[in-house]
């Protein structure tokens, strides 16, 4: 698996609230974006991570059912650390996170997710998005009061409805699948999906050049568009 990867703080913001996680001796790699006053956000990203990665190495024991399970648990525990976090220090009140996981395997791979941030599969040169935004506006786009075109211009789509701190518990959706070579796995925060669509993320996929070359075109298109929040993305290829 080769990785590439950009964090950046975008044209306004001050601070990158941003965090992401790769870590291939365990397959793991993960994307959260922060949210709360006064960096709480930075905060409640990292601390999510940290948690996420603490508990890692038990990963490497589990295959298939049990492999959700436990990567289930994962969530669980940085939920509940955030959490209290966002509880008990008054620095840190109503922070979250968004959080998008990727658990590779020899021949699976899991995707577990609470947030608006994304996790795209490119194969076969078609694009597929294995992640729904847990947002108000993505709520109305599953019941079809609002098309997907709307959505990406709705005053309110960056209003959560789940998020890992924001809540004693949690609800996160988790799925595998099995891996082919040649896949292609992007994970984004939304600073990064609301600049870039699918349809022109499928086109830069498809554009001459190495990978390493197409996913600078797309952090370049990013900043080029005045990018007002921060953008992560991780690209994971399966060579």
């Amino acid at each position: 698996m080769r990785v590439l990867s950009f964090s950046e703080k975008g044209c306004i913001r001050k601070n990158n609230e941003d965090s992401f996680l790769v870590s291939p001796a365990q397959g793991l790699y993960a994307v959260a974006d922060g949210m709360g006053g006064h960096r709480a956000g930075e905060v409640a990203s990292s601390t999510a991570l940290q948690e996420l990665e603490k508990r890692a190495p038990r990963f490497v024991e589990f295959e298939d059912q049990a492999l959700e399970s436990e990567l289930t648990e994962a969530f669980v525990q940085a939920n509940r650390v955030v959490y209290e976090s966002s509880t008990t220090e008054p620095e840190n009140a109503g922070m979250g996170t968004t959080l998008t996981v990727l658990l590779v395997r020899s021949k699976t791979v899991v995707i577990a997710h609470v947030g608006d941030s994304r996790a795209y599969l490119w194969r076969d040169e078609v694009l597929t998005s294995l992640t729904t935004d847990h947002s108000l506006v993505g709520e109305l786009v599953r019941l079809g009061q609002i098309s997907q075109e709307e959505a990406e211009k709705h005053p309110q789509r960056h209003v959560l409805m789940r998020a890992v701190g924001a809540e004693p518990e949690i609800e996160l959706d988790c799925r595998s699948m099995s891996l082919q070579i040649g896949d292609v796995f992007l994970l984004c925060t939304d600073g990064f999906s609301n600049m870039i669509s699918n349809q022109e993320l499928a086109e830069a996929f498809l554009e001459a050049g190495s990978w390493e070359e197409r996913f600078e075109r797309l952090r370049k298109l990013t900043l080029e568009r005045g990018a007002p929040d921060n953008f992560t993305a991780l690209c994971c290829i399966l060579e």
